[in-house]
């Protein structure tokens, strides 16, 4: 199957999650046999504009700053966005340029033909949408999260437009959870139309084999983590809907229990300085270590074989591969379970299978229930950990999602054939 795949976020320039499915995802179809064109955000900053990278061929067309001019052409609701304007601008650039390339110069230019064309959140619908309009290929359409959910209901109508219209004319919506997918139909999108495909994980590269005693020793020392201590880690980005503010606010309750216990914080965000403030106004500084930087993939995996115990109270999270990372590397999980948490369905909560506890992630008070809970009984979270190791194994590999999306992509194909 030939794919053309339009996503922002493509290495070396990953922000979130959509980067991490798209850094994994694409390659996995490639060692499965089929060729996938990525065409992807490219600022100028000195990347290739061609090239092939672990068998994908990955097209970055130079935008240009248009964020003078996108004011005067584009929706109140998009002027409001202030700085924010450069962002649309780019995004926008990079979907005109990127579907005009697959169309035009990949397919009347050089030849190129595309059984599936898939596209990401509404970060690439419009270059989808160009697409599906121009051309007879089959698109389908990945949601791995909402402008509503992401904004709390502070929505753009601009983006809500681009989301609706997208899921409407695509041939096909996936999403990555089955909490997405209710969510998606208590928005009034056409649940017969939305399958659910959970991301993956590499259980290799997250092995805890790979790493002993005296790596591990050097993370936690560069947090003032002792021996005998609790190493309890939040990896992700600080924004509200990721729980951190509640998870900070959890540790005077935690630290009554458990004092020999840190928090290490992992990751940047729009609530850097309220993370410090409130640790310090709580007085639990000393217990709460932050680390306010993207780290590369090999020093995550590092923090989490350090961790005795991962906590991800998130209280919007459409999937949540964090989860899936920590589990892999053999360590129990909390994890935020109310709401729209694709979480839940990771975690086994309760029973021979457990291997975490579901809290309710905009409660600090339960947060810190589900950590002492954790924490009270160590051998019990051991088996927890080995536990969720074993279910990302049989449930949540790149290769079992790579499976499973690809049957999609050929059953639209299919069904696009026998239109025709």
């Amino acid at each position: 199957m030939k794919i053309g795949f339009l996503v922002w976020e493509y290495p070396p320039t990953i922000v979130g999650g959509l980067g991490t499915y798209a850094e994994n995802i694409a390659p996995t179809f490639v060692k499965m046999g089929h060729d996938v064109t990525v065409l992807t955000l490219n600022r100028g900053s000195g990347l290739k504009t061609r090239e092939v990278m672990e068998g994908v061929e990955v097209h970055r067309p130079i935008i240009a700053d248009g964020s003078s001019v996108f004011p005067l052409i584009v929706s109140e609701s998009v002027k409001q966005w202030g700085a924010g304007i450069r962002f649309f601008s780019d995004i926008a650039l990079y979907n005109l340029l990127s579907a005009s390339k697959l169309l035009n110069d990949l397919m009347l230019k050089e030849g190129y033909s595309f059984d599936v064309v898939c596209f990401h959140d509404w970060l690439s619908s419009i270059g989808g949408l160009m697409v599906k309009g121009n051309s007879k290929i089959p698109c389908v359409f990945h949601v791995h999260s909402t402008e509503w959910g992401r904004t709390a209901g502070r929505c753009s109508d601009t983006v809500l437009r681009l989301e609706e219209t997208a899921a409407q004319r695509a041939d096909r919506v996936i999403t990555v959870s089955n909490a997405m997918k209710e969510d998606l139909a208590n928005h009034s999108w056409d649940k017969e139309k939305v399958d659910v495909v959970w991301n993956g994980v590499d259980p290799q590269r997250y092995s805890p084999d790979r790493y002993g005693d005296e790596a591990k020793s050097k993370v936690r020392a560069r947090y003032g983590v002792k021996a005998d201590e609790a190493m309890i880690l939040f990896v992700g980005r600080l924004i509200t809907i990721k729980g951190v503010m509640n998870l900070v606010q959890a540790m005077p309750q935690v630290l009554k229990s458990y004092p020999k216990s840190k928090l290490v914080i992992l990751g940047q965000g729009e609530l850097e300085e309220e993370v410090v403030r409130t640790a310090s106004r709580l007085g639990v500084s000393d217990a709460v270590k932050v680390r306010f930087q993207f780290v590369s993939e090999d020093e995550r995996i590092m923090h989490y074989a350090a961790s005795d115990l991962c906590v991800f109270p998130s209280t919007y999270e459409p999937f949540g591969i964090v989860s899936l990372e920590a589990m892999s590397m053999g360590k129990p999980v909390v994890v935020g379970a109310s709401g729209v948490v694709g979480f839940r369905e990771q975690i086994v909560p309760n029973g021979q299978e457990q291997c975490g506890i579901h809290v309710d992630g905009s409660s600090s008070k339960d947060i810190a229930w589900g950590i002492q809970e954790a924490l009270s009984d160590p051998k019990r979270a051991k088996a927890w950990g080995l536990a969720g190791r074993k279910r990302v194994t049989q449930f949540f590999t790149w290769n079992r999602a790579a499976e499973e999306t690809l049957g999609i992509y050929q059953n639209v194909v299919s069904r696009g054939s026998a239109s025709q």
